[in-house]
């Protein structure tokens, strides 16, 4: 059996230093990416420098016998993830040298390997120990046999411990896994402009475990922000409120492409599991389903025979189109309020289709820009509505499993067509689909708080609140709480949100609303002022400001305020904002004409209608009342 790993704290070898106790490779001072069962491995190695240590001896100090893992597969994984990190290279190693069928062997320099001696073997005192350089080969009998002194008398002490410790170890082996988060994928290309190719395989990693149904998985953007981190796994575990973390690498050469990844225990930063998978590069999405597949078996979590399909069916693409789709992507989700940002998706989904005319995720993805763009103003509504049917038409006949489809779907059924029956059918699918998609959470949300369902409401933003960390979630949140009229909760999102973007106008403006609703005029009138100042000129915080102002007394200031806002914009702004204004003057009969336009045109904005604050004068008149029941919102 291979000896126990020396006493020492830190072993040095070349340029890096292995802290045994701390789980850690450094060089040059600074920490390496690599943990878990690599590190055993290579301390392993380093203890038995210029000898063989042969696969049974591995598994014998390494792979105890309660991990259920493929150990060829495992050690072959640590060996390649140590030599990656090292720089090391299996056709001419520096460091590592494979025995075939028999081992491996560490051959690197050793001039600088020290250990720490146990006290028993210098007399010293165990708080006293000495540093040694160790022995050259001539040299061992003497320390064989005085380490043979030591171990008769720490034999009985060593059984006990190490059955102490397998036991515990045991015991964690099958605690069970219910939450994960994949951390963002190095890019070892070594190229920058590669960047984009391993932050969009972590995207679609995560996708595809978004549809395991008995898993909880943390959104693309809540992990994001760990991109590049030196943080400690078990700290970012906590952080996340996750059982286990996923992390890996991917790099491409040519046609091909490998994807190492593994699976570590958070709370003992225990490997549990390691592979990696080399593949052409057009086999990519078959590739991302056989790695989330294999990551739920290890966490056993439960799949149905439908999501075990999900992830395993999987159809060539072609490579650049595949790039396209990650750019597209990409823009998409950091920025999918910008319309510039939107715009660059729009193209390279437009181009992975020229090139591809059968992946169904590019048509999913151009679906969604148009939905945005609208949102955003930059698409004049009908014409993103009918775009984003079309794109979504298709994808549906290529492949009609993908979640995403089907929550776009629920958001042109409810936000545009305001058909809530066919909406709540496309976001329960969506969800049922890909049960951790935390967008198609985020959109039943809303959808919910705005038809009135207010338990299943609540329900979905804890849902929100489990799966997303980011601005996109806190967004969601203060919506669903502004037409939930829930104005305690309401300032809590939107302080939390503000977090993220001290400068978001949206989260300043609902703050004021929730103030306003609660009394508090002055910080209501404040956080107006602070929407008014980031907003790019829209309307909105200013009629709400009038609005506080005349709350507070000041009358005259708000109708000046409303007065200029009507001469400036009845040719430019929406029905619904007129409305808005004319509410404000006391001018009910224009304001529920204005309300009619609006509601003729389903815009956007006249989702707001049940929720509103400036509309509350306007509530006791049958005519308002009527309008709430024609769109199915009383």
């Amino acid at each position: 059996m291979l000896a126990a790993a020396p006493a020492s704290r830190v072993l040095r070898f070349d340029s890096f230093e292995l802290d045994i106790r701390a789980g850690e490779l450094r060089k040059a001072g600074v920490k390496l990416r690599l943990q878990g069962q690599p590190i055993q491995v290579l301390a392993a190695l380093l203890n038995s420098a210029g000898e063989l240590v042969t696969l049974e001896q591995l598994r014998a100090q390494v792979w105890t016998p309660d991990t259920f893992v493929d150990f060829d597969h495992n050690l072959h994984n640590a060996i390649a993830r140590i030599r990656e990190v090292l720089g090391d290279s299996a056709e001419t190693p520096r460091y590592i040298e494979t025995l075939p069928r028999r081992g491996y062997r560490y051959i690197g320099p050793v001039a600088g390997f020290q250990t720490l001696q146990p006290a028993a073997e210098t007399g010293h005192h165990a708080s006293q120990p000495l540093t040694l350089v160790a022995a050259p080969k001539r040299k061992r009998i003497l320390v064989l046999i005085l380490g043979a002194l030591v171990l008769g008398a720490l034999f009985t002490l060593g059984l006990v411990a190490s059955t102490t410790w397998r036991y515990l170890h045991a015991k964690a082996a099958v605690l069970p896994i219910h939450s994960i988060a994949v951390l963002p994928l190095d890019n070892l290309s070594g190229d920058p402009s590669e960047e984009f190719f391993a932050d969009g395989m972590t995207d679609q990693l995560i996708t595809d475990l978004a549809k395991v149904g008995s898993l909880r998985v943390i959104s693309r953007t809540s992990v994001m922000r760990y991109k590049g981190t030196k943080k400690a796994l078990p700290a970012i575990a906590r952080e996340l409120n996750v059982d286990a973390i996923v992390e890996g690498s991917v790099i491409r050469s040519g046609p091909r492409v490998r994807v190492t990844a593994q699976l570590i225990r958070a709370s003992t930063d225990q490997h549990l599991w390691a592979e990696t998978y080399d593949r052409d590069l057009g086999d990519i999405l078959m590739l991302q389903g056989e790695v989330a597949d294999a990551i739920a078996q290890q966490v056993r979590a439960q799949l149905t025979p439908n999501q075990h399909s999900q992830l395993r069916l999987a159809h060539v693409v072609n490579p650049a189109a595949y790039d396209d789709y990650l750019r597209g992507r990409l823009y998409f989700t950091n920025e999918f309020t910008n319309p510039d940002s939107l715009g660059k998706a729009q193209r390279y989904f437009e181009d992975a289709i020229q090139k591809d005319s059968n992946f169904a995720l590019a048509y999913a993805g151009l679906a969604d820009t148009y939905v945005f763009l609208a949102y955003a103003g930059a698409l004049q509504k009908d014409l993103a509505y009918r775009s984003a049917k079309d794109a979504l038409a298709k994808a549906l006949q290529l492949d009609d499993s993908i979640g995403e489809t089907h929550d776009t779907l629920g958001a042109l059924s409810s936000f545009f067509e305001w058909d809530w029956e066919t909406a709540d059918r496309e976001f329960s699918r969506a969800i049922a689909l890909a049960p951790s998609y935390s967008c198609a959470h985020e959109d039943r949300a809303i959808f919910l708080a705005l038809v009135g369902r207010r338990a299943e409401a609540l329900a979905e933003i804890a849902k929100i609140q489990q799966l997303d960390y980011g601005s996109s979630a806190a967004y969601s949140e203060s919506l669903a709480y502004y037409h939930l009229r829930d104005y305690p909760r309401l300032i809590d999102s939107s302080r939390r949100a503000l977090l993220f973007d001290p400068k978001d106008w949206f989260q300043h403006y609902t703050l004021g609303v929730g103030y306003e609703a609660t009394g508090k005029l002055q910080e209501a009138i404040a956080e107006y002022q602070k929407a008014i100042a980031t907003s790019s000129g829209s309307p909105g915080p200013t009629v709400a400001l009038a609005h506080a102002y005349a709350a507070v007394g000041k009358k005259a200031e708000a109708e000046k305020i409303l007065r200029d806002l009507e001469s400036n914009s009845k040719t430019t702004a929406s029905p619904y904002t007129m409305a808005t204004i004319y509410a404000g003057l006391g001018e009910n009969d224009k304001a529920l004409e204005s309300l009619e336009k609006a509601r003729s045109e389903k815009s956007f904005q006249t989702l707001s209608l049940k929720a509103d604050l400036l509309l509350d004068t306007l509530r006791p008149d049958p005519r308002f009342q009527s309008l709430l029941r024609r769109m199915s919102l009383n």
